[in-house]
Order: C-alpha cells, then structure tokens, then sequence
C-alpha cells in the first residue's frame, strides 16, 4: 500500500506561494506599480469629492441666487405699488386743488358784484357807470358830487380781505348840465350846470378772497352808519 503525506505537500505548496509573493513585492517594479495604483486612487478620490462639493456649492450658490431674485421681484412690486399710490394721490391733489380753484372763479363775480354794490351804498351821491375785469385788473368808473366821496369808496374797498389791493384813483371835475332844472328868463346861463368829479379806479383783484369779501364787507358796514343807496349800475365786460 502507498503511504502519501498530504499535510507536508500543502506546506510545502503554501510555502512556495508566499515565498512567490515576497519576491514580487521585493521587485522594485512591483513596489512602482503599486504606489502608482495607490496615487492614482487616491487622486481620483480627492478629485471626486472636489466636484462632488463643488457641484454641491454651486447648487447652494443657484438656490440662493434664484431667492435674491425672487426677493428683489417681491421688493420691486412693493415699489412699483408704492409709487402707483403717489401717483393717485397727487392726481387726487391736482383735482382738489381744481375743484378750490373752479369754485373761487364761480364765487368770484358774485361776490364783487356783491361788495361793490354794498360799498357804493355806503357813499351818498355816487355813481358807478361801470365795472370792468380784465384777468386780474378791475378797473372802476363812475362819478360823484366831491372827491371826499371818490376817496371814501377807494378806502372801502380796501378793506375787502384782500379780494381788492393796490389800488389807484384818477379823478377829473367836469361841468353837466342837470336836465332836472327848469330855466327862467331870470336864471343865470350856468344855472342848470353841476359840477362833478368822474372817476376811475383801478386796482388788483383776488378770486381766491371772495370766500370771505361778504363776510369782511358786513362788518364794514355794520362798523360804518349807514346813508341813503344811491343809484348804481354795474356792468362787467
């Protein structure tokens, strides 16, 4: 019968496998190509991981970027809503301030006719041939027995709360004939002759001040007595 020793050819056969091995890793060749490899991994690794964060960062980096837009969109309709409201109230403005204005104009005949014809019954003998507007000049003619009354119709008009400023008085004395008088044989040529001083007036007026020009020509002429109207005629071109 054969006898084989099984145990010492497996040593053996290990042995000459390690053995195989030393001498490849001893091989300076061998050593080479393994730091190689091993560089090369590691390379690769570091270069993975590189744009592995750097895609990570340049999706954070997109995030935040699309957020600031979406802010600054968000931002730029506030604005935009902040100065359409502007806009609004400075038209709402534009038509208060048009509203005031149209109704001074409409107040503003109204109320010289009114003060005037109450100043000029304040004045015993004077006479208002006409009144005449031209933007914002009046201009005042008429007549009267003396200049006392033409300066005493001047000064009430002064105090009209500013409707009428800066004014200018132009007097004249002329010599009519008054159609009232009967002629006698007796009589003196110059008999049926008056002598009155015509007048003009000429100052600024104000439209904006009519509001209060009634209220400023009542307490005028409750402050002064009163005396018989006179005749006037008014007439605006």
């Amino acid at each position: 019968m054969l006898r084989i020793n099984l145990l010492n050819s497996v040593t053996e056969r290990q042995g000459g496998a390690v053995a195989s091995v030393d001498r490849q890793i001893a091989n300076p060749t061998s050593r080479l190509m393994v730091m190689f490899l091993a560089t090369l991994l590691l390379t690769a690794a570091v270069i993975g991981w590189d744009v592995i964060s750097s895609s990570m960062a340049h999706s954070k980096a997109q995030a935040d970027l699309e957020d600031q837009k979406r802010q600054a969109a968000e931002l730029q309709a506030v604005v935009n809503e902040q100065k359409d409201l502007e806009q609004k109230i400075q038209n709402i403005d534009a038509r208060i301030e048009a509203i005031k204005t149209l109704r001074a104009n409409q107040a503003g005949p109204s109320a010289v006719l009114a003060a005037v014809t109450e100043r000029a019954a304040m004045v015993p003998g004077l006479y208002l041939e006409s009144v005449e507007q031209a933007g914002d000049q009046m201009v005042f003619k008429g007549n009267s027995p003396d200049e006392q009354q033409v300066t005493q119709f001047g000064r009430s008009l002064e105090f009209s709360n500013g409707l009428f400023s800066n004014l200018s008085i132009e007097t004249a004395r002329n010599e009519v004939v008054n159609q009232n008088v009967v002629m006698k044989e007796t009589s003196s040529p110059d008999a049926n002759k008056v002598s009155i001083v015509n007048f003009t007036i000429k100052c600024a007026y104000t439209p904006s001040k009519a509001a209060g020009a009634n209220a400023n020509g009542a307490t005028t002429a409750s402050a002064q007595p009163q005396a018989p109207a006179a005749p006037t005629q008014v007439a605006k071109n």
